[in-house]
């Protein structure tokens, strides 16, 4: 007789379950406030990817899914090399020296890179870094031949070391602001943002914490003297949640607002806005993913508070450089079983969930958050579906990306929304969403037309009974018109579809026709007028099945 895992039964027995009966009440004549574009912030290790095939592709898709620009983020912008990309690695050879030690400034490749975000109206959250090798006080070897499977630690070389020359690392900055003014206009260089390094407090900086202080105030002072509306903030250090990461970010800010600047001798080092990282932590837990929302939540909320301790920094602009499900976008699920979330449902109705918190926590805290970078781009040339942590695959979109374009097509003005079956704020930073699911709500309005969002998330990546939504909508002002988009497991998923198609590892020309009808949003069900009378309220039954996402309008 065949006996079957206990997780197993359990989740059979869920499938069938009779669906969860959930109220959600929304009130369009009830403001809340602006919904500030948060998600309008992505990034990626490999820069050179910019402006290849799939990913000149994928960015003039997430700029037409923005109604605000766009900001990218990405590393390796400084380091030495012909160009070519590989895992975790890119390179400009923005700089070299001539024989007799003159720097050799050549700023073609980035200037492919950030004419690659400026045609689309997308603009660069600038990562100055890494050290060019002619710069490096350890030069050799420089660069990593990291794969996946190799450990983390094996990506560093001598492009993570400290400038052997500090006025030589100003000056490099200095003309790469003053090129960029040139080609660009002040007026749009003025518009970016600006940061000095990645993760200082970890392995991709291989020296003092002070000395990454000395960094950032010579890069400072030379973007400042080449543009002085210029932007720039940091440390983007690792998640807060992490007591020695806290204390590193509270220590940069402590030199930043009353420290001697090692650059100028004044007080103080520009500091337009504060920059951290904060990633949640998966694991596999009795054969199947455990997502780790509340360990992200709490590093979000442990960064707050470090930013609040600082009076001076009162109301200052907050991103959140890396704002993720975890920490490596380049460890597929292969080698990495935890991110098995990564190609599904479970990475859209994650993203629903957590950015909606994010907000919520600002909200809380009164703090002013500017954006949260998600750390997903594409891998251009890698295997269909191969679990990395990005947004396309061979140029076709995952079910992540539909839920970034339902926030563009939300954004607005905030009105009152509640769920009698979401998860608190305080329960979710206490245990995460591990027991009843977390049906949550998020609604604006704009122009005539109000937006709800829908989602069904739980941190297990289990079956379970689908939510039957009774969702009441006040304050239309007429009649309306309702339409209604799905990312689920039939709707805006085109890793269901090549599952379907049995997983092919060749994707013949009409399958990836098929494949990519089926990645862009999709109806859930076709466009229909509510009957009624201005200010009377809307009524309409939705259901949701486990990590699913829906974004109705009512026009």
């Amino acid at each position: 007789m065949t006996r079957f895992p206990a997780l197993l039964l359990l989740a059979l027995a869920l499938h069938g379950a009779e669906p969860i009966a959930v109220k959600v009440k929304v009130d369009a004549s009830r403001p809340k406030g602006a919904l500030k574009p948060i998600w309008a912030f992505f990034g990626y290790d490999e820069p050179n990817y910019t402006y290849m095939k799939d990913g000149r592709k994928l960015l003039t898709q997430l700029a037409e899914a923005s109604p605000v620009p766009v900001f990218v983020r990405a590393h390796n912008l400084l380091s030495t090399g012909d160009g070519t990309p590989a895992l975790k690695w890119g390179s400009t050879n923005a700089y070299t020296e001539d024989a007799a030690g003159r720097p050799v400034y050549d700023w073609t490749i980035t200037d492919r890179i950030f004419d690659s975000y400026v045609e689309r109206g997308m603009k660069p959250l600038v990562e100055i870094g890494f050290m060019p090798e002619a710069l490096s006080v350890k030069p050799q070897p420089y660069r990593h031949q990291w794969k996946p499977e190799d450990r983390y630690a094996s990506i560093v070389g001598g492009w993570a070391y400290p400038p052997k020359d500090y006025g030589k690392w100003r000056e490099l900055v200095k003309q790469w602001v003053k090129h960029c003014v040139e080609r660009y206009g002040e007026k749009e260089v003025a518009s970016w943002w600006w940061e000095v390094w990645n993760e200082p407090d970890i392995l991709y900086w291989q020296g003092t914490p002070e000395e990454y202080a000395k960094l950032y105030d010579y890069a400072a002072d030379g973007l400042k003297t080449a543009l002085p509306a210029a932007r720039i903030g940091g440390p983007h250090s690792t998640g807060p949640g992490s007591a020695k990461a806290a204390a590193f970010l509270k220590n940069f800010l402590e030199h930043a607002v009353r420290g001697t600047n090692y650059a100028t001798g004044r007080r103080g080092s520009p500091l337009d806005y504060v920059g951290f990282h904060a990633k949640g932590r998966p694991v596999v837990e009795g054969g199947h993913v455990r997502m780790g929302i509340r360990e992200q939540l709490k590093s979000v909320e442990a960064g707050f508070a470090v930013v609040k301790s600082f009076p001076e920094l009162q109301g200052i602009p907050i991103i959140i450089g890396e704002s993720d499900p975890e920490g490596c976008a380049a460890c597929p699920v292969r080698t990495h079983p935890q991110n098995g979330y990564r190609n599904g449902t479970m990475y859209s109705s994650y993203t629903a969930a957590s950015f909606a918190r994010k907000w919520e926590l600002a909200e809380r805290m009164g703090v002013n958050l500017e954006g949260a970078v998600t750390w997903a781009f594409e891998f251009e040339g890698q295997p269909w579906f191969d679990g990395f942590r990005d947004l396309a695959t061979n140029g076709v979109e995952k079910a992540v990306l539909n839920v970034f374009r339902m926030y563009g097509m939300m954004a607005g003005e905030r009105v009152e929304a509640s769920s009698a079956g979401a998860v608190g704020l305080d329960e979710m930073l206490q245990a995460g969403v591990a027991g009843r699911p977390d049906v949550g709500v998020l609604a604006t309005r704009r122009n005539g037309k109000v937006w709800v969002m829908l989602w069904h998330y739980h941190d297990a990546d289990m079956p379970g009974p689908d939510a039957e939504v009774e969702l009441s909508v006040a304050g239309l002002s007429r009649p309306a018109m309702v339409r209604e988009w799905r990312v689920d497991e039939e709707h805006g998923n085109a890793f269901a579809v090549w599952k379907q198609m049995g997983s092919p590892a060749e994707v013949t020309e009409r399958q990836r026709v098929e494949i990519e009808r089926r990645a862009g949003l999709e109806l859930g069900r076709q466009a229909s007028w509510m009957a009624g009378k201005a200010g009377e309220t809307a009524q309409l039954r939705v259901v949701l099945k486990r990590q699913a996402t829906v974004l109705i309008e009512f026009n």
